[in-house]
């Protein structure tokens, strides 16, 4: 249980990232417990990691902020074992390294820039940078996929509506009929479009944020200007019904 000094501390802080956002990082309490933090950090362009959504936890002792927390990154990143503490300056693996006036933002600044650099510490793993890209690309879906990240960044969840419909998609065996033009046969190649034609499952991931990206492309500027469609859409409901009424005055007047 948080002292009352760690309480206010922490709460501060989380009322300072909302305000004051730190670049390629986001982070906040869980709700039943302000001692466990769930932070992202987005991958730096020009980075093996560029784009990247990488997902973990700061574990918070009571004595906050006079003792350090612990690190973990929760998501397959090439640079840190999933679910392992990791020993950096600003870890309880140093408590004697400790500075109190550090903040969460300071914490997780300082694990983004340490992250990009190839010197390695207790919990840090060596990985091609072929290995670091994939995974970027595979960050997502693999997130979607922890239920505690949903619970926390249910913002972040949309491709998971999209992937249940990509699955129905998927499942539907399309074969195109026999086409016929001018009394002439056309012959249509048919093609059975299921889920065995994926063949992995880096197919599908692509296909599902492809899908994600045209979906938020095309939402955005509806719910930008849904003020001037429905105005729009009420002007022309307004020139329809006084095209349609002069139509049946002139029939009526003419019979």
């Amino acid at each position: 249980m948080a002292t009352n000094a760690a309480f206010k501390r922490l709460t501060r802080e989380y009322i300072d990232i909302v305000k004051n956002p730190v670049p390629f990082i986001k982070a906040k309490p869980l709700e039943s417990n302000i001692l466990e933090w769930h932070y992202i950090l987005t991958g730096p362009p020009d980075s093996p990691y560029e784009g990247g959504e990488y997902h973990g936890k700061l574990i918070f002792p009571s004595e906050y902020p006079y003792k350090p927390p612990s690190i973990k990154m929760l998501t397959p990143n090439g640079r840190f074992q999933i679910d392992y503490r990791l020993c950096l300056t600003m870890s309880d693996y140093h408590p004697g390294l400790w500075n109190p006036q550090w903040s969460v933002s300071t914490i997780l600044t300082g694990l983004l820039s340490f992250m990009l650099e190839d010197k390695p510490t207790t919990g840090s793993i060596n990985t091609t940078t072929e290995e670091k890209i994939r995974l970027s690309k595979n960050s997502h879906y693999y997130n979607i996929n922890n239920p505690v990240f949903r619970k926390v960044f249910p913002e972040l969840c949309v491709t998971t509506v999209v992937e249940n419909e990509l699955n129905n998609v998927m499942s539907i065996n399309l074969n195109p009929p026999l086409c016929k033009k001018n009394g002439s046969n056309i012959n249509i190649e048919k093609k059975n479009f299921n889920t065995k034609d994926i063949n992995t499952n880096d197919d599908k991931k692509v296909i599902l944020n492809n899908m994600n990206d045209t979906i938020t492309s095309f939402i955005k500027p509806i719910n930008d200007n849904k003020w001037k469609i429905i105005f729009g859409l009420l002007i022309f409901y307004l020139i329809v019904v006084k095209v349609l009424t002069r139509m049946e005055i002139k029939v009526v007047s003419q019979s």
